[in-house]
């Protein structure tokens, strides 16, 4: 199984920036970051597959971005402009390691981080 051990996140003003971290024993073809807001169900953020194809959610396109560290075998998140409604929990997420499709669902995910708390005040 694929372990992946979460850090980063806290709380930032409106329109700062957070960067989000995820150590992971071994990638995937599919790595992503998902988020569940107040009363609302998870949704996913942003996907990037081995040959760093990305994907996001519409309500980050443009501030948020995705990357891989092959070195250093982390996945992050860089999240530039946030607002209030950015807040909530991130989850980092793998698809089973014999996968080889990816898009921005959680059907897709089978290994999650413990989760970080991100709190953006106005």
């Amino acid at each position: 199984q694929v372990q992946l051990v979460e850090s980063g996140g806290g709380s930032v003003q409106a329109g700062g920036s957070l960067r989000l971290s995820c150590a992971v024993s071994q990638w995937t073809y599919c790595m992503g970051w998902f988020r569940q807001r107040p009363g609302k169900e998870r949704e996913g953020v942003a996907r990037i597959t081995t040959g760093g194809t990305t994907g996001y959610s519409d309500s980050v396109k443009g501030r948020f971005t995705i990357s891989r560290d092959n070195a250093e075998k982390t996945l992050s998140l860089q999240m530039n402009s946030l607002n209030p409604e950015d807040t909530g929990m991130y989850y980092c997420a793998a698809a089973p390691i014999s996968a080889y499709s990816c898009a921005l669902s959680s059907g897709y995910f089978r290994s999650w981080g413990q989760g970080n708390q991100v709190t953006v005040s106005s």
